[in-house]
């Protein structure tokens, strides 16, 4: 249950957050790109926080979680990130532990096996990543709203795949959220403890949108279902006919025009 799970961890523990200035890629020239670390249960967490060139005040931010052997730049959360940071958006992505620069030669192989039930004895640390990601992604939200730049106060999240995951999990510990757009994800993964049909009714009254494809081979249909149906009103459920690793420029809009109207400022 979602009590067994160290979800708050230690008030007392400094963020230590520090924020750089960096090139941005390619594909992101017109937007400007910074780094940012903070300190999460005594990991160092690191992260890119990507912002419009020009100036224009505090700025309301979307949290994006990456997919399973991803990390925060992937050149796919280019492609998300770039539309929504030149729509006005700030855009944050983190690597999750054990992915991108925190990845480890030794046990990030056996948690994706755990995550996908295709090992014996290492549930455990499922549970444990699991845990430290959704401290991870509270404590981003702790260390954003330090940037004189970023309004964390009207925050949402979008999740692809492990993200969606983690996500569900994230969304229904966390308070400041406004709304979630959650794709290509499921019912099932992982230790029961860390199901994600399990917490994700937790995060209603606020809207939740799913997105999925028709074609997923890693995400079959019944266990997206059963996502859509643990999660309580409101919400809305799209599907798009592509695969796992294929979800359209248009499903990317879907799911900015289902949050965006949460960016505005209250009142």
């Amino acid at each position: 249950m979602t009590a067994a799970l160290p979800l708050r961890g230690d008030p007392d523990e400094p963020l230590s957050a520090l924020f750089f200035e960096r090139p941005s890629p390619a594909a992101l020239a017109d937007v400007r790109c910074v780094r940012f670390e903070y300190t999460s249960r005594g990991d160092r967490v690191n992260g890119r926080l990507l912002l419009p060139r020009a100036a224009g005040g505090r700025r309301p931010l979307a949290l994006v979680g990456h997919g399973a052997g991803g990390a925060h730049d992937a050149p796919y959360m280019d492609a998300v990130a770039g539309p929504w940071v030149r729509a006005g958006a700030a855009v944050a992505s983190i690597d999750f532990p054990l992915h991108g620069e925190r990845r480890s030669a030794k046990l990030s192989e056996p948690l994706l096996a755990a995550l996908l039930g295709e090992a014996d004895g290492v549930a455990p640390l499922a549970v444990d990543f699991a845990a430290q990601a959704v401290l991870d992604l509270r404590r981003a939200l702790d260390a954003l709203a330090e940037h004189p730049e970023v309004d964390a106060a009207r925050s949402v999240y979008a999740g692809f795949s492990l993200g969606t995951l983690l996500g569900a999990l994230f969304c229904a510990a966390e308070p400041r959220l406004r709304a979630a757009a959650l794709a290509v994800g499921g019912a099932g993964f992982g230790p029961a403890a860390i199901d994600p049909a399990r917490h994700i009714a937790r995060f209603a009254p606020r809207p939740v949108l799913f997105v999925n494809a028709t074609r997923d081979a890693r995400i079959p249909r019944a266990r997206a279902e059963a996502l859509h149906a643990a999660a309580a009103d409101p919400k809305q459920v799209l599907w798009f006919d592509c695969g796992h690793a294929e979800l359209p420029g248009r499903a990317l809009k879907a799911m900015w025009t289902f949050l965006a109207p949460h960016l505005a400022p209250s009142g």
